[in-house]
């Protein structure tokens, strides 16, 4: 019978003192071949938990390699690869610099060794090229980097702590949102950058079907800088658009507006989507929200419906477009949703995070409403609900 594996024991998890034998980590060839195997299982495990721990380093490392140039110099190096030298000179960096990272990527995958000196690999390649590796790196690296070292505050007070990376004043907002126009810059065009990212792609197929009804005005719930509502503008030119959402929110969509052809058919309507009290305005033959539910906790998003609900007259439709980390297509995808929950409580508003659709479909009841229709797939992790009244 083999001995029982006990996880603890340094050398059954391939743990081991400084120059011990590599091979002896992951094989003890005395060993019956299931032991072998566990072994070998525990110590991937181990190098996952030690990518986690050096998860921080390793971003700051691809970070600086693609934004000084070193990932480029890189790829258009050749398949035979670049010495440090070359490096320097197509970079200006120093070689200790160089060498530190290039040899610290090679663990972290950025890079790998050829017989001339470093080449690329795939995963290079995506850090350096990949759109939305770019948008999701930027979004971490200036929105949420710093204040996630208030993360441990912000799941025990439930509040956004880490708003106070971005000052005093910032500390004592009760969401991003009500701030979003006081960012600083290259925060707010890194947090800009990762919503259209997301939401551009959804746009068009999700306006395809919103459009089949010819609204002739939309209420554009949580409208940030107007980008729905100038996609609907070009959509039909008849169309009119009311945004609905904070004073700052506003002004950056009035902002990104001003002496254009929207200017005309988009208007604004100031309201804290937070206040219970503030109803929405009514007349509308749709009521549009957009990445928008997903800011808030459970017990907002039924206020925030019921409230819609209210302003609906009997041929309106409530359009809701989001993201749920249970409907998606593929790995990437899921993982992408799950790395953003995060954020939604320690910068957004301290309370909500990336949900299920079983959860928002809860949500939708509770406010005495019902999905009619539901389109999976949109964009690239996006799921379009028509929602009406019960």
């Amino acid at each position: 019978m083999a001995n029982k594996f006990d996880p603890s024991d340094p050398e059954a998890t391939g743990s081991s003192l400084p120059g011990q034998d590599a091979a002896r980590q992951t094989e003890r060839t005395d060993a019956p071949p299931r032991d072998r195997a566990v072994r070998e299982d525990v110590f991937t495990s181990l190098l996952d938990a030690q990518r986690l721990a050096f998860a921080p380093v390793a971003f700051a490392v691809a970070k600086a390699m693609r934004d000084q140039g070193v990932l480029s110099a890189l790829r258009f190096g050749g398949g035979d690869g670049r010495t440090i030298e070359e490096l320097a000179e197509a970079t200006s960096l120093s070689d200790h610099a160089l060498r530190m990272m290039v040899e610290a990527s090679l663990s972290f995958g950025l890079v790998h060794q050829t017989e001339r000196g470093y080449a690329l690999t795939r995963t290079g390649f995506f850090i350096l090229n990949d759109p939305m590796t770019r948008a999701n790196m930027d979004f971490v690296h200036d929105v949420c980097f710093q204040g996630l070292l208030h993360f441990q505050e912000a799941i025990t007070t439930g509040r956004p702590s880490g708003l106070a990376a971005f000052g005093e004043e910032a500390a004592g907002w009760d969401t991003i949102y009500q701030g979003l126009s006081q960012l600083p810059e290259r925060a707010r065009k890194s947090w800009l950058d990762f919503d259209h990212y997301y939401s551009d792609a959804a746009f068009p197929p999700a306006l395809a079907i919103v459009m089949k009804d010819e609204p002739r005005q939309i209420l554009d719930v949580g409208g940030n800088t107007g980008r729905f509502a100038r996609a609907a503008c070009d959509a039909d030119p008849d169309l009119k658009v009311t945004i609905a959402d904070h004073e700052g929110q506003l002004a950056l969509a009035c902002e990104a507006m001003a002496d254009t052809p929207y200017a005309e058919r988009i208007d604004g309507f100031a309201i804290d989507l937070l206040d219970e009290t503030q109803s929405f305005p009514v007349g509308y033959d749709a009521i549009w929200m957009s990445q928008f539910l997903v800011c808030f906790s459970e017990a907002e998003i039924v206020s925030i419906l019921r409230r819609a609900r209210r302003a609906m007259g009997p041929g309106t439709a409530l359009w809701v477009l989001d993201t749920y980390w249970d409907n998606q297509r593929n790995a990437v995808a899921s993982y992408c949703l799950h790395g953003m929950s995060p954020y939604f409580t320690c910068m957004a508003n301290g309370n909500s995070r990336v949900y299920r659709s079983e959860e928002l479909l809860a949500c939708v009841e509770k406010a005495g409403l019902r999905v009619t229709a539901q389109h999976d797939g949109l964009g690239r992790a996006h799921t379009l609900m028509r929602i009406n009244r019960a």
